[in-house]
């Protein structure tokens, strides 16, 4: 089957009442824009050959398969005016609402205090962690399918004009922070799933069929398989430290760092956190500031370290919570000096 005629069916499926609240990519609109681009650019095939003359000496261009089939454009009048700017908002409204509906439910599962206590008693009387499971799953299969639905068009463009314009779109969306396969929400969702599996003895198992982890590997990671059988690896390796995460937290730009190691980039003491990072702190990696104030707490990441690395999570834990009182009497000792004046 082909995806365009999956995409339909999972648009029209048993999810139609979850999709009416949520934005999706417009897929058939957008490939029937480009096929009117491509109509257009085999009319005017006679015009773009004189410019591929002119451009023989540019070996990318010559090295691109089917170049002498459409129209060589870096920008098409055709179908520009609309289809990225329309692309953009789409895939905004939907890593919005993903992340939203992500949240929330994740905040379910983790809940403390009186919250907490009303949803363990509820669990008395519905099965609270199967209903969970359900609406994990639809809003897995939500993201994977318009990211895919993405990929695809962007792909099409790329062909259709032989241009780099869909690769640059996708760093822009990387740049956004809007890359839907990138989000931690998703990984965090995966720890979920692989979290209620492991505590039910399986009987979940299959909702996280798609989530696998392997911490035992030289590289920890969590891998993701879509539908069409790609697989995408997320590492669990802290770029400071250089061992498993441990209290992890995703900044904005998306990598993951222990909470100890982002809060020593950010030069901020632990216990006051990341948002007390200043705006100019760079993430170590991409060197990108202002990424720590809204970074993500991965509660659901830290319990299924916790109960896979048992040992090895005990041993971070007293290490950093001597790190904390350390840098606490410090902080304490230099505000009560500069209080006093010496």
């Amino acid at each position: 089957m082909k995806f365009g005629e999956a995409f339909r069916e999972y648009l029209h499926g048993d999810q139609e009442k979850f999709l009416e609240k949520c934005s999706h990519v417009e897929y058939k609109r957008l490939k029937k824009v480009l096929k009117r681009c491509r109509r257009s650019s085999l009319g005017s095939q006679e015009v773009c050959r004189d410019s591929l003359e002119e451009q023989e000496e540019d070996r990318d261009q010559e090295s691109r398969p089917g170049f002498n089939q459409f129209c060589q454009c870096q920008s098409c009048p055709v179908c520009d005016q609309m289809f990225f700017s329309e692309l953009m908002k789409e895939v905004s409204d939907i890593a919005g609402c993903f992340n939203t509906k992500a949240r929330r439910l994740l905040h379910l599962h983790v809940a403390k205090g009186m919250q907490g206590y009303v949803l363990w008693f509820r669990q008395c009387f519905r099965d609270d962690k199967l209903a969970m499971a359900e609406e994990g799953r639809m809003l897995m299969e939500y993201v994977t399918m318009n990211a895919i639905a993405i990929r695809k068009i962007l792909k099409k463009y790329d062909k259709v004009h032989s241009s780099v314009n869909g690769n640059v779109f996708k760093s822009k969306m990387r740049a956004e922070h809007i890359e839907l396969l990138q989000s931690p929400w998703l990984i965090e969702l995966g720890a979920l799933f692989l979290n209620i599996n492991g505590l039910d003895g399986g009987r979940f198992s299959e909702f996280c069929g798609n989530f696998s982890c392997d911490l035992d590997a030289s590289e920890p990671v969590m891998r993701l398989t879509l539908p069409n059988s790609v697989a995408i690896d997320y590492s669990l390796t802290c770029a400071i430290c250089l061992d498993t995460v441990f209290n992890p937290y995703a900044l904005s730009c998306g990598h993951l760092f222990c909470k100890s190691c982002a809060c020593s980039a950010a030069f901020v003491p632990i216990f006051l956190g990341l948002k007390e990072a200043t705006p100019d702190s760079k993430c170590s990696i991409c060197r990108e500031a202002g990424v720590y104030q809204n970074a993500v707490h991965m509660m659901e990441l830290d319990l299924l370290l916790k109960q896979r690395c048992k040992e090895n999570w005990k041993e971070r834990m007293v290490a950093e919570r001597a790190l904390i009182v350390k840098q606490t009497k410090e902080y304490w000792d230099m505000q009560t000096k500069y209080a006093i004046g010496y």
